[in-house]
């Protein structure tokens, strides 16, 4: 990372799930950054140090978690949310953006927030963290991708139902997904002519027709288009001959037309090292790509190597872009 950069900001997420154990855990990173919550939910025995403002970060001690304290009122146990504490989740996510959008953090890398807490909690109105960082960005629409060394998968619709799919994929949602795509892998990712590949909505891409029409009603005419100026895309691929090592190979992102399809196969790539980047904001933001784990929270269970890998990708992300600013 540049020495230059600030520090990244490193939200808490839910209090009573794994994020308090994987915060001093990613200090393995070696990338600096500061804990944006409350030290009480860190557990037992944890070295941290307060700092009150990011570029402090640079003097706390080797080995110690820097902490920008955000206090929460909840009386918070592992597994159990307490719905006075969603609004202060809320928060912390608000004040890391209002510290990047300021240049006193370098990227905004989150830890996992439990949707059903906050809405119950704090009438959170978002189906996510991707859509409330939209929002506070003031942009209109911004793209999920997951991310690890042999593979990068955005997937068009996200949080929906599966029925709702069909209706919601229309031609401008998917155009504004590739569009959005192939400039963050310009911009974040250094590929001057980034290659995508675009999965069919269907088995087998719907066959002709046979087994659907979205994919020549739908996606075909948005690729064709999109051809014409230039861009690199391939497709509509059958989604279940896309993701073995050699097709990989072929493109350097796939454009997959819902949730599970873009992350089972990065799941089972790379269960533990996937990274949640969120493209198309004016800021970096990663993720590591799993839950609030509520089963195991507190218990010592965690696996950090996502959340490493989500700060080492914001620390890479942030540099690029401070390098072509």
């Amino acid at each position: 990372m540049n020495p230059d950069l600030p520090p990244i900001a490193l939200t808490c997420g839910e209090p009573a799930g794994i994020g308090p154990e994987l915060a001093p855990k990613a200090l393995a990173s070696g990338v600096p950054f500061f804990l944006l919550g409350d030290p009480r939910h860190l557990p037992d025995g944890t070295d941290w140090t307060a700092i009150s403002a990011p570029d402090q970060v640079a003097r706390v001690r080797k080995g110690s978690l820097p902490v920008l304290i955000h206090t929460f009122p909840g009386e918070t146990r592992p597994g159990q949310p307490d719905p006075a504490d969603a609004a202060e989740v809320v928060a912390v996510i608000a004040k890391a953006v209002s510290l990047v959008q300021a240049g006193q953090a370098s990227a905004v890398c989150t830890l996992p927030i439990h949707k059903k807490a906050l809405q119950t909690g704090a009438g959170f109105a978002f189906p996510g963290h991707t859509e409330y960082l939209a929002a506070l960005a003031g942009v209109p629409r911004v793209v999920m991708m997951l991310a690890c060394d042999e593979l990068r998968v955005v997937p068009v619709t996200i949080h929906i139902a599966l029925d709702q799919v069909a209706t919601q994929l229309t031609p401008e949602l998917l155009e504004d997904t590739i569009r959005i795509t192939h400039r963050a892998l310009q911009q974040d990712f250094g590929l001057e002519n980034p290659r995508l590949a675009i999965a069919g909505l269907n088995p087998h891409a719907g066959e002709g027709g046979a087994m659907g029409t979205d994919e020549p009603r739908v996606i075909l005419p948005v690729m064709e288009r999109l051809r014409a100026e230039g861009l690199r895309l391939t497709g509509p691929h059958p989604a279940d001959t896309m993701f073995h090592a050699a097709a990989r190979a072929r493109y350097d992102a796939a454009i997959c037309m819902y949730h599970d399809q873009a992350l089972i196969p990065i799941k089972t790539i790379d269960f533990a090292g996937g990274v949640n980047v969120t493209l198309g904001l004016p800021f970096v933001r990663t993720s590591p790509d799993h839950g609030t784990a509520f089963d195991i929270a507190g218990k010592g269970r965690a696996e950090a190597t996502s959340t490493i890998a989500a700060l080492r990708m914001a620390a890479q992300l942030a540099t690029r872009r401070r390098a072509g600013a």
